[in-house]
């Protein structure tokens, strides 16, 4: 089984990423493509565990009205390069109001686990065998190397001449 980090913690992962091209449909909880979600794949009628995953050029407002119902909305990086997913992020938590799960999927390295995190993403789902168990928990540690960022993002959305009063200082 998959693991990844949810919410600063190593988890095995009890979803399954569906192919866009997939002919078939494994049982249990499901992230499907935009396209199968979106054109009402009937294969997925009276399924209630089913999250979206979005493609860096999708437009997150296509779900917007849904996301209440979604518990997981994945971002897929394609490469480690193709930074449309932070953008997408912070999209779905700051204009859409978006609660449930953020899954990173795809090209995530442990370099960007910090930024990813800054932008809203909650689980980070690195490719599969590409960490061993050691090196997961060296990246989970490593979340805590920066203990106050200085801007402002989607967590936490204060910079930090907002976030820590001096003593002595009046605002």
């Amino acid at each position: 089984m998959a693991k990844l980090i949810v919410d600063g913690k190593i988890c095995n992962d009890d979803w399954q990423v569906v192919p866009a091209d997939a002919t078939e449909l494994p049982d249990g909880r499901l992230i499907v493509s935009l396209a199968m979600w979106r054109d009402g794949d009937e294969r997925l009628a009276g399924r209630d565990q089913v999250g979206v995953w979005l493609e860096a050029d999708d437009d997150p407002a296509e779900i917007a009205l849904a996301l209440p119902s979604l518990p997981v909305v994945a971002v897929n990086f394609p490469k480690f390069a193709d930074g449309r997913g932070y953008s997408t992020a912070a999209l779905l938590r700051t204009r859409y109001g978006y609660r449930g799960q953020l899954r990173a999927i795809g090209e995530v390295l442990r370099d960007q686990f910090f930024y990813l995190e800054r932008c809203g993403f909650d689980a980070l789902q690195p490719p599969e065998g590409r960490y061993s168990d050691t090196q997961l928990e060296a990246a989970l540690a490593s979340l805590a190397d920066f203990s106050e960022p200085y801007q402002a993002a989607v967590t936490p959305p204060q910079p930090v001449w907002r976030r820590h009063v001096r003593e002595g200082l009046a605002r």
